[in-house]
């Protein structure tokens, strides 16, 4: 199993445009073969002392997917080139954490 963790770094006041466009794109992303999960977050309050500072111009992108083959495939599906071309103009900057359970990693 892989995941990953996309946090999109956006351009002051456009999450609430951004957001739309990810979830008109999330359930065609759902229903690509290997994809487990597929949500988009921000952050929330929590009180929690080692909480970091809230954020309101990131958006993190939690994903699981079957084998980094279906993520491959996800990275160049028609629906996310597209995606990614509608919010270019928005996102200044994605970073990616790409992950695997420790006890399956080598």
């Amino acid at each position: 199993m892989i995941y990953v963790i996309a946090t999109l770094q956006l351009k002051p006041g456009v999450r609430e445009r951004v957001l739309r466009e990810v979830h008109a794109v999330s359930a065609e992303v759902r229903r690509e073969d290997g994809c487990l999960e597929y949500t988009a977050n921000i952050d929330v309050e929590s009180g929690h002392p080692r909480q970091i500072a809230l954020r309101p111009d990131v958006l993190t992108i939690v994903e699981r997917w079957r084998d980094l083959g279906a993520l491959a495939a996800h990275s160049s599906a028609p629906h996310m080139l597209a995606f990614r071309q509608r919010v270019a103009e928005l996102v200044l900057s994605t970073s990616l954490q790409i992950l695997a359970p420790a006890d399956s990693a080598s």
